[in-house]
């Protein structure tokens, strides 16, 4: 039986519905982020679980217990905002020992707690430091730690990242993945960032304007889309317009493109053929063919980023970077080759 539950949730406010139809079953020690654009109801959703909205219609439950209509502290929730949220006139120790105090828990017990919790989160040292004194990667961690303390039934964390450096961001998702496991806690995780929700979870929920695009595990959400938005939102991607020939094969302009997935669409129907930048090779070999002219050519670390332009159309290519790498030069006339299984179909808008 799933652990956390939303059953059917909608939130409306006013006249405008904010989520709808949210539909969500989370195992017991389940890390599952929520991801989309601003405003398609994520933080929202967040917020119901936490107790800080009410849903409209639907139902709440974690462990079996309808929370519903239960208030923030009668739930058994821990919450990480973005804005660390720490009270700057007390210590490490005394911020991540603040929930326990509220429940009048021992002193004894409450201090072997916050030692134990500074060790997790690789801060012994910093018990008797005030907020100012850390880095805001280490003021993350704190925070991290006050949530754990009351030993939640369910972690939830608000874009806890967002505000950090992109090297201090990499770090810490790694530590709260770490956490996490070693908890085995429930998490649920709201971001706008697909790297970081690919990957830290078990389970992606993409969303878009209050609707659950799809959820699935980060390989399947970024390899099988099931929507033109998870699609298009969830990495780069490349939409090279046609017109159906058959089950597999697609008129692109002078070329037919040929995929291993049967095509739905009839015969004459405009559709566009989808292929990943980094499926693409620059020089021919595989069974899909196309011709263009390079439009530029960006050295991004890892990979090379190509764009080459096919008449009005931009092509993205990500090569692997290496130090043979022979790289095209602006204006060169070049043959970009990806394979049948790397393509899939959809009906144009």
């Amino acid at each position: 039986m799933a652990f956390l539950v939303l059953d059917r949730v909608r939130k409306e406010f006013g006249g405008s519905t904010a989520v709808e139809d949210f539909n969500l079953a989370v195992e017991a020690g389940e890390f599952v982020s929520f991801l989309g654009p601003s405003g398609c109801g994520k933080t929202t959703t967040l917020r119901m679980i936490a107790g800080f909205e009410k849903p409209s219609v639907g139902r709440i439950s974690i462990g079996g217990r309808d929370i519903t209509n239960a208030r923030p502290n009668e739930r058994n929730v821990g919450m990480v905002f973005q804005s660390y949220a720490l009270f700057p006139n007390m210590t490490v120790g005394q911020n991540v020992g603040f929930g326990l105090k509220l429940k009048k828990v021992g002193r004894e017990e409450t201090q072997s707690r916050v030692n134990e919790l500074l060790e997790l989160i690789h801060m012994p040292d910093k018990g008797d430091s005030y907020p100012h004194e850390l880095s805001g990667g280490q003021q993350q961690r704190v925070a991290l730690a006050r949530a754990l303390a009351i030993r939640p039934q369910v972690l939830l964390l608000d874009e806890p990242l967002s505000a950090l450096d992109a090297k201090i961001r990499d770090e810490l998702r790694i530590e709260i993945r770490r956490i996490q496991r070693t908890l085995d806690i429930t998490t649920i995780y709201v971001t706008h960032d697909q790297e970081e929700a690919m990957a830290l979870s078990d389970r992606v929920v993409v969303m878009s304007r209050g609707v659950m695009e799809q959820v699935g595990p980060p390989f399947q959400i970024y390899n099988y889309p099931e929507t033109r938005f998870v699609a298009s939102f969830v990495g780069k991607l490349n939409q090279i317009p046609g017109v159906v020939i058959d089950s597999k094969t697609v008129q692109c302009g002078d070329e037919r493109l040929q995929t291993t997935t049967p095509i739905e669409e009839s015969p004459g129907t405009a559709v566009n053929v989808m292929v990943r930048p980094e499926e693409l090779d620059i020089g021919a070999g595989e069974e899909n063919q196309l011709v263009g002219v390079v439009e530029s050519v960006n050295f991004l670390g890892a990979i090379v980023r190509v764009r080459i332009a096919r008449g009005e159309q931009m092509i993205t290519a990500d090569l692997f970077n290496e130090r043979l790498l022979e790289l095209p030069e602006v204006e060169e006339a070049v043959t970009i080759s990806f394979p049948a299984h790397a393509c899939w179909v959809m009906k144009a808008n």
